[in-house]
């Protein structure tokens, strides 16, 4: 079984390095799971939070990059 723990690394290129960025994105997905959006990983956990940044590491949602 998946521990819940996944490395910054793992998740900083789906921000361009930017731990800020990368941070907005997952608390927008976090929310969009926890109004009721379906996760987009197989077997997800209960948690909002864990699915989001499971789905930025598998580059399921990425960064819109638009200034």
């Amino acid at each position: 079984m998946e521990g819940n723990h996944i490395p910054l690394e793992e998740l900083l290129d789906a921000s361009s390095g930017s731990v800020y960025k990368l941070t907005i994105l997952a608390a927008k997905r976090a929310l969009q799971l926890a109004d009721g959006d379906k996760p987009l990983v197989e077997k997800p956990s209960e948690k909002a939070l864990t699915n989001a940044l499971r789905e930025i590491r598998d580059e399921k949602v990425k960064v819109n990059n638009k200034k």
